[in-house]
């Protein structure tokens, strides 16, 4: 997985540090250091952006990383010995922190409010209604109950999907007939959670894209009557640069809290996950890593970074 970004960030490292060396050799033999001017480093710098793009990473994070590497080498006395371990150490640093927002415990949610409304927003075939169902399975297995709200009154299918769903997990199943107002469904699951002392609404939304105001503003509707706790939006990690587009227009809608991204384990890019948290700020919450209920894992930021610089 994110064998394209390893690839792009290790290739990165070695131009880089390869650039600094070759500077720091063309002084005399005497001399062990050099300061580092910007013309040094100027085209490697430019490769970096292009080489980032090419791995779904925005222009926003290779920005960051640029000017980090700057800070770190240029005006400054390097060594030919420390050139690789200044450069890594930079980039290792910089992708920590395009990563460092603030995370969701979602335990912690669930216990504050009872009961706890989580709605499910995305494209269609972003895996949503998976990733819901997965949701529910994770809590069950934490001793939370759980009912399901078919929200997706749109989509053919989408109320059998979440209905199989539950019939394997063993949680109800909250539904109108196709064409109902979403909002009054969630609605009704969650007076439904109420009356039974049910601990989690799990809400399917219609599966829409960022550019269909109707469906867009049924959201805003259901953030409006509904007033859920968690707005996650689940993303296909395979759409790309496509995805902060994707999650910008969402959050301008309805002020999503976190992010889900699927498809992880056939993702070989991986820049997706560094653009969504250095552009909207917002975490990621959990990565889908295959199709079975367990296959969704609790997003790590030190393990994905050391991941990707092969630690």
């Amino acid at each position: 997985m994110f064998n394209i970004l390893k690839k792009k960030l290790s290739n990165i490292v070695q131009s880089i540090t390869k650039s600094v060396s070759e500077t720091v050799e063309k002084v005399p033999k005497k001399i062990t250091e050099k300061k580092i001017s910007e013309n040094d480093l100027s085209a490697m710098l430019e490769d970096l952006e292009l080489s980032l793009l090419e791995a779904d990473v925005a222009l926003e994070v290779s920005d960051k990383i640029k000017e980090d590497l700057k800070k770190a080498l240029i005006g400054k006395d390097v060594k030919r010995t420390q050139a690789k371990k200044i450069v890594e150490e930079t980039i290792r640093k910089s992708l920590l922190e395009i990563l460092d927002v603030p995370k969701i415990d979602l335990e912690k949610v669930v216990k504050q409010n009872h009961p706890c409304l989580i709605i499910f927003l995305g494209f269609n075939g972003s895996g949503k209604t998976t990733t819901l169902a997965k949701i529910g399975s994770k809590l069950q297995k934490k001793k939370y109950s759980c009912v399901f709200a078919a929200g997706d009154s749109f989509r053919s299918a989408a109320i059998e999907q979440l209905e199989e769903h539950g019939d394997k997990l063993g949680i109800k199943v909250i539904k109108h007939k196709y064409g109902a107002d979403s909002a009054a469904v969630i609605y009704d699951a969650v007076e439904h959670a109420k009356a039974k002392g049910i601990d989690v609404v799990l809400a399917d939304t219609a599966g829409r894209m960022h550019t269909n105001q109707n469906l867009m503003d049924e959201l805003k509707k259901i953030d409006r009557v509904d007033k859920p706790h968690l707005k996650l939006l689940v993303i296909d990690s395979i759409t790309g640069n496509d995805a902060v587009e994707q999650a910008r227009k969402f959050d301008e809608a309805v002020r999503i809290d976190g992010v889900i991204l699927t498809k992880i384990d056939v993702n070989t890019k991986g820049g997706a996950i560094l653009s969504v948290c250095k552009i909207l700020g917002k975490p990621i919450v959990a990565l889908g890593v295959g199709q079975e209920y367990k296959d969704l894992k609790e997003f790590d930021r030190e393990e994905f970074v050391g991941n990707l610089l092969n630690d």
